[in-house]
């Protein structure tokens, strides 16, 4: 008999018989790990126990409790759904149900709408389809008999699943007790695995495949964990998460609004637009000061610039165009590249000027399905810090180090500590040579582990196989916010191809034309996302540098209005940005709103005040009050609202001790 060899994940290797299944494994280790495996993983791949491994692989057996098994606790419990609807609401059509990020969802289609008090009841009926613990049983089937099984029970959208599987890929039927479901699978051995950490979330609407001509569908989602505390700390992340919901910060504290004229695209009130310019004002003064020179490229260019650049072959429907009377074909920029390598080329570049850095809050204009968009953080008009850096081959890893100097320290000065650095390899649809993908690839590698060795530890990085950008590899820098939830940001993309397809070029030491490389650098991203991303960090309570307002004058009694004006003037001449409300309203009033709107800082004014030339300062959050001198506590908040990088270095030393 033909054997093959295991290897397990401690590093031993171990020869076992040609198909031997994962069960049958199992049992070669121990009894106890038999009795608790759950699935397998063949090559870093998920497979069921009942598979035979069939060559020499890396394997490891599952249980319940490996961090593996959780897509298939959320795989498994989307079937459970499925059949828990069925059988409460029969002639409902199921589509699919995959698993999402901290969860899963399962697609319906019916005439009656479910409601949310739906949920509870096949949320009960899934605890008891689990309590029966029927086996997960995989069957191969033919696709004339699949597609004749589910055409007489009426399942429409199931056939059309069979006449999509490919040729040369199984039909895989799985079977829990009666009821079945169409699946590649893999699962977990019985319904009981799934365990009871599990809640449906809500309904939603859908269409069939994503399209909106085709069937209206309805859309339940839920999420499913290995454990009850894992559960109870979600929902308790998202119930904060839920408090923290920049659109509803943007309403309190009267930043933005979006309205259906205008989806995806931003209007900015008055305060979130300082808020803004308060963001790009500050990555203005950082990119300044490490070199980069900051440059405006047109909004709309001729469809023929983006077919050199290859984002009309690969971008176009994710792109806004127009066609003028006289039948050209423009497109609303989506990125800015093509713009930077155009002010590169006018004129002729020597070696001498690279690294050659231009910046630019370019706003651009991105195509998002409707049903993606949300807030800030999802939308189709957004401003992007963006850098490009024109550098030779023997300058990139030195040009991405700085960059990530510098990406780091922005970070630090927002409070996030918490960052990892992915490299994302190239993908499936890209342009450019093997060979070049290489090089990038190769060089970006060795970045990374620089990161990683100079960090001492400290900055954790990945790999994210297939997910570069069309162009070349890149850097993702991904941040921890407050209540553990993950934002990606900036990016670092290494390009040998754009410039190549411009003909861009410079002359080196030897008197002969070179194509530069490219590197691609955004450090917010996008200034829109980078707003909510801070709103929810600091749940609106943003430190004193940032916050629109900084200090409102509140009055006690209209005796003290000439005084609140005059330190209102005190403090904007101090460079603050101060409000007074002299209204007629009681001071708890006053507090209460100011509160709601987010002010950092309320200073408090009354008669004895005026008399006194004091201000009792009341902070956000706090039911304290402290009176000071007014001049002592205008230099207070000064010195508390001065950007972090203008700071002075003794100041910055004090605060770290």
């Amino acid at each position: 008999m033909a054997e093959i060899t295991l290897t397990f994940p401690d590093g031993a290797k171990r020869t076992f018989p040609k198909g031997i299944t994962g069960k049958e494994l199992a049992e070669t280790i121990s009894k106890s790990l038999a009795k608790k495996a759950v699935a397998m993983s063949v090559n870093g791949r998920l497979a069921d126990l009942v598979d035979p491994i069939e060559t020499d692989a890396e394997v490891k057996i599952l249980t319940r409790n490996d961090p593996e098994a959780l897509e298939l606790i959320r795989h498994d419990a989307a079937h459970v759904l499925a059949e828990a609807v069925q059988e409460l609401f029969p002639g409902t059509q199921v589509t699919i149900g995959p698993v999402i990020e901290n969860g899963f969802y399962y697609d319906f289609y019916r005439e009656e709408p479910f409601h949310p008090e739906d949920l509870p009841k096949i949320e009960a009926r899934m605890r008891e389809i689990i309590k029966r613990n029927k086996p997960f049983e995989k069957e191969v089937w033919s696709r004339e008999q699949a597609k004749v099984y589910f055409r007489e029970k009426g399942e429409e959208f199931k056939v059309e699943l069979v006449d999509a599987i490919p040729e040369n890929e199984e039909v895989k039927i799985y079977r829990q007790g009666e009821w079945l479901d169409l699946c590649r699978g893999p699962h977990m051995t019985s319904t009981g695995q799934i365990g009871n950490a599990f809640k449906l979330q809500k309904i939603a609407g859908s269409y069939w495949r994503g399209d909106p001509t085709k069937a209206k569908l309805q859309r339940i989602y839920g999420t499913a964990w290995a454990t009850e505390e894992d559960l109870q700390a979600y929902l308790k992340q998202l119930e904060e998460a839920e408090k923290r919901d920049h659109r509803r910060l943007g309403r309190e504290m009267d930043l933005f609004h979006f309205q259906e004229e205008g989806p995806g695209v931003v209007f900015w009130h008055p305060k979130g637009w300082t808020l803004f310019k308060t963001l790009e004002n500050y990555m203005r003064r950082r990119q300044s000061a490490v070199g980069y020179r900051e440059v405006n490229t047109p909004q709309i260019l001729d469809k023929s610039l983006w077919e050199t650049s290859g984002h009309w072959e690969t971008f176009r429907e994710n792109m806004f165009t127009t066609t003028t009377e006289d039948e050209r074909e423009f497109a609303i920029k989506p990125m800015n590249c093509p713009g930077h390598i155009q002010i590169f080329k006018h004129g002729l570049r020597s070696y001498r000027e690279l690294p050659y850095r231009l910046s630019e809050f370019g706003c651009v204009h991105r195509y998002e399905p409707s049903g993606a968009l949300h807030g800030l953080l999802r939308v189709r008009g957004f401003t992007q810090d963006d850098a490009h850096i024109f550098c030779t081959e023997d300058q990139i890893a030195d040009e991405c180090l700085k960059i990530n100097d510098l990406i780091m320290s922005i970070y630090r000065d927002f409070g996030f500590e918490h960052v990892v650095v992915k490299l994302s390899t190239r993908p499936e649809k890209r342009v450019g040579t093997d060979e070049q993908w290489d090089r990038a690839e190769n060089a970006m590698m060795a970045v990374l582990e620089r990161i990683a060795a100079e960090s001492g530890g400290k900055v954790k990085t990945g790999i994210n196989p297939g997910e570069g950008a069309f162009y070349g590899p890149k850097f993702e820098y991904v941040l921890r916010d407050a209540i553990g939830r993950d934002w990606q940001c900036g990016t670092t993309q290494v390009d040998f191809n754009l410039p190549a397809r411009f003909g861009a070029f410079y002359i080196d030491a030897d008197g002969q034309r070179r194509t530069p490389v490219m590197i691609h650098r955004a450090i917010f991203g996008s200034l829109e996302r980078f707003v909510g991303i801070i709103l929810e960090n600091y749940a609106g309570h943003l430190p004193l540098w940032l916050a629109p307002v900084q200090v409102t004058v509140c009055t006690i009694v209209s005796d003290a209005d000439r005084y609140a004006e005059q330190v209102q003037r005190e403090l904007q001449e101090a460079g603050l940005r101060a409000e007074v409300d002299l209204r007629n309203e009681k001071i708890t009033y006053k507090v209460r709103e100011h509160s709601l709107a987010k002010v950092p800082v309320l200073l408090v004014v009354g008669k004895r005040e005026a008399e006194e030339r004091t201000v009792s300062i009341r902070r956000l959050g706090s039911q304290q009050s402290r009176v000071m001198p007014l001049n002592e506590a205008i230099r207070m908040l000064v010195e508390e609202a001065t950007p972090p990088d203008l700071v002075k270095p003794e100041a910055r030393k004090t605060e770290a001790a």
